[in-house]
């Protein structure tokens, strides 16, 4: 059985995110934004055992060692990066990012 688990910090910043798309005009209306983390998450959930496990770059080993990420395609505009450690069938979210924040390290 799959287990998936989040660090704290990634926890906290999903739930700031939901203020945050509503700050920089991203929603307009804050179920809308809350329903866009809910998707995320919802990905993570339905896909990480079986999309592609890439290893991460250099860059994000600051999150932990082995750490491999996916991909969500969110839209043309946004890429979402998920990194994680995996042992067994057990995941740990480290970090998780977007192409507008940190794009330039997957080149």
């Amino acid at each position: 059985m799959t287990e998936i688990k989040y660090h704290k910090n990634v926890l906290q910043y999903l739930d700031e995110l939901t203020d945050i798309l509503i700050e920089k005009e991203y929603f307009s209306f804050y179920e809308y934004s809350v329903r866009y983390i809910e998707d995320l998450v919802d990905f993570v959930k339905k896909n990480i055992e079986t999309k592609p496990h890439k290893p991460a770059p250099v860059h994000f080993s600051k999150y932990g060692n082995n750490l491999f990420y996916i991909t969500y395609n969110r839209n043309k505009q946004t890429t979402w990066y998920i990194f994680f450690q995996k042992k067994d069938s057990h995941y740990f979210i480290r970090y998780i990012t977007n192409s507008h924040v940190e794009g330039q390290f997957f080149v």
